[in-house]
């Protein structure tokens, strides 16, 4: 599985503002979009001013097709950025047919995965492996029992590869 989204299945269609997202847990919202941003900014990644999450799910069927037809990569970054850079509500059929289309998918494939959902089950195996390995949160990085958690430096992830014991890195 290869995602960049949050994995919140119960967010609305309408999407939800970040305070009602974390409402009731001890996070500082102004603080983790500001480390957000810095390392978004570090890493050279697109990233906007987010006040709301949306419900990816369908973004994440569409994904599917994507890889199928070889534009998995192309289709990944377009909801990357339309997502955390533009703050496009990505649970939308339009915004679904627009990303699809922009990247090569036919309008028609598009329109029919999102109709007939049909990559529910794969979308759904994916995230039922994410639930038991303990994945709450995107990018999770896992090796030998060892994992990272959000977008990380490359010194980071480098630290992460060494530790789980391979040895050489480039």
């Amino acid at each position: 599985m290869w995602t960049a989204f949050p994995l919140h299945p119960d967010t609305p269609q309408e999407g939800m503002t970040l305070e009602q997202l974390f409402a009731g847990r001890p996070i500082n919202i102004k603080q983790v979009l500001e480390h957000l941003s810095s390392v978004a900014a570090e890493l050279g990644l697109p990233l906007g001013k987010r006040e709301k999450t949306y419900n990816s799910r369908l973004a994440q069927e569409l994904g599917k097709l994507a890889e199928k037809q070889g534009f998995g990569d192309q289709f990944h970054m377009a909801a990357f950025k339309a997502y955390f850079a533009d703050g496009l509500n990505i649970a939308l059929d339009s915004t679904l047919t627009d990303l699809g289309t922009s990247i090569g998918l036919s309008e028609s494939d598009v329109r029919d995965v999102l109709a007939k959902r049909t990559f529910k089950d794969a979308v759904d195996a994916d995230w039922n492996r994410s639930y038991q390995k303990g994945v709450t949160a995107v990018p999770t990085f896992m090796l030998n029992g060892m994992s990272l958690v959000g977008a990380q430096p490359y010194e980071k992830l480098v630290q992460l590869i060494e530790a789980g014991g391979v040895n050489k890195i480039k």
